[in-house]
C-alpha cells in the first residue's frame, strides 16, 4: 500500500473568526494535512491577524500563522501611537506567531500606504526580522496584465486591480525589492504567487541564483499555470533544479465553498503531478476566470521534488511544528487592535474567543 503523501498548504486566508473551523473542514475536505494562513492588512481591520490567532489556538499542531504588520500610526498621521514595526516583530515572536505576511507590494496597498519598500520606514523592520530570522511570506507586484486595459480580466477589474500611471509601478517595486534583498541578505523571504515571474524563467532563476534565502510560492493566479504551461519541459526543468525553493500554496479562503477549495487546490495538485493537459473546472472561484481561458499541461514531477513542494521546504522555513502560541498575549494584541481599528469587530471576537479557551 502507498504511504499517503502529506500536504503543507503555506498559503490560506481566514476572513472572520466565526470561519475558523470552517477553514479547518475545508482543508479536510481539500486532503490537505497543514497549513499556514496569511494574514493581510486592511485601513479598517489593521490586519486579518485575529481571526488566524483564534485558528492556531484551536488547531496548535496543525496551523501556522504569518501575522500582518500594524500601520495604524502611518496612517493616522502620529494620531494613534502603536508599536513601531520594528517592535512588532518582537511581540508577534513573543506571543508566537510563525512569520510575518507583507502584502505591501501589492499596488492596491501602495494606494493607501504611499511608502517605498526600500524607504526608512522599514528598514529598522527588515533588520529586525533578518536579525531575529522570522520568515516573511511577501506579496509584491500582480500580474503583467493588470498594468494593460486591454488586457486585464473582467473579475480583476471588479476588485479594482486594475492599474495606471497613477499607481506604482511594477518595475519600480522590483527595484525597490532588490535594494531591500541586498542590505539584508539573510532575510527569509517566501514571495508569494511565483513573485509574478512565471512568464520569465531565466530571471526567477537569477532571483534564486542571487539571493539564497529567497523561494517562491505556487498559489495561484492562474495565469501562473499557462504562462508555465507553453514550455512544460524548461518548466519541469526549473522546478527540478530548483525543488529547495519552491513552496506549495492554493491560496483557499474560509468563505469558499468545498467545491471551490477543491478545485483551487486540484489544478495545482494535478498539475505538479501528472503529465495531463486540462482546463479549470467550472466550479472553480472567480479569480481563477474562465475555465475556456487556456489549457494546462502537467509537470509529472518525480516524488523526491514533489516531497519537497508538498512539505519539506516550508517546514525548514516555518518549522517542522507551529510554535507554540501564548494565548494570554494573542489576547491582549488582539484587544490592542480592536482599540486603534476602525472596525474593531473581528479583533474583538477573536480576544473573546481565546479568553473562552
Amino acid at each position: 500500500m502507498t504511504e499517503k503523501r502529506v500536504i503543507v498548504d503555506a498559503h490560506q486566508h481566514l476572513r472572520k473568526v466565526e470561519e475558523a473551523d470552517r477553514l479547518v473542514e475545508i482543508a479536510d475536505v481539500v486532503g490537505l494535512d497543514r497549513f499556514g494562513i496569511v494574514c493581510t492588512t486592511s485601513p479598517e481591520q489593521v490586519n486579518a491577524n485575529p481571526p488566524a490567532l483564534v485558528c492556531k489556538a484551536r488547531n496548535p499542531k496543525r496551523v501556522w500563522a504569518l501575522c500582518g504588520l500594524d500601520h495604524s500610526k502611518h496612517m493616522s498621521r502620529g494620531v494613534l501611537d502603536t508599536p513601531t514595526l520594528a517592535e512588532q516583530v518582537d511581540r508577534l515572536i513573543e506571543i508566537g506567531a510563525d512569520g510575518i505576511k507583507m502584502i505591501e507590494g501589492k499596488p492596491t496597498t501602495h494606494r493607501y500606504l504611499s511608502v517605498g519598500l526600500d524607504e526608512p520606514y522599514f528598514e529598522e523592520y527588515f533588520a529586525r526580522v533578518e536579525q531575529r530570522s522570522f520568515p516573511i511570506l511577501w506579496h509584491v507586484n500582480d500580474p503583467e496584465e493588470f498594468w494593460d486595459p486591454a488586457l486585464l480580466p473582467g473579475w480583476a477589474a471588479q476588485h479594482d486591480w486594475g492599474y495606471d500611471e497613477t499607481d506604482i509601478q511594477k518595475e519600480d517595486q522590483y527595484e525597490q525589492v532588490a535594494r531591500v534583498l541586498e542590505r539584508h541578505p539573510d532575510l527569509v523571504v517566501i514571495f508569494a504567487h511565483f513573485y509574478f515571474f512565471s512568464a520569465d524563467l531565466p530571471r526567477a532563476a537569477a532571483l534564486l541564483e542571487s539571493f539564497e534565502n529567497v523561494h517562491l510560492d505556487i498559489a495561484p493566479g492562474i495565469e501562473m499555470l499557462y504562462n508555465m504551461s507553453k514550455d512544460v519541459d524548461a518548466t519541469r526543468e526549473f522546478f527540478t533544479q530548483w525543488a529547495d525553493r519552491i513552496v506549495f500554496g492554493t491560496d483557499i479562503s474560509s468563505n469558499q465553498t468545498d467545491a471551490e477549495a477543491t478545485a483551487r487546490a486540484g489544478i495545482v495538485t494535478r498539475w505538479l503531478e501528472t503529465s495531463e493537459i486540462y482546463r479549470v473546472p467550472t466550479e472553480v472561484d472567480e479569480l481563477l476566470g474562465d475555465p475556456e481561458d487556456g489549457r494546462i499541461r502537467g509537470l509529472s514531477l518525480g516524488e523526491d521534488v514533489l516531497e519537497k513542494i508538498y512539505r519539506t521546504n516550508f517546514e525548514s522555513i516555518a518549522g517542522a511544528e507551529p510554535r507554540e502560541l501564548n494565548v494570554k498575549l494573542a489576547t491582549d494584541e488582539c484587544r490592542r487592535l480592536a482599540s486603534v481599528a476602525k472596525d474593531p469587530a473581528e479583533a474583538k471576537k477573536a480576544a473573546e474567543a481565546l479568553e473562552a479557551l
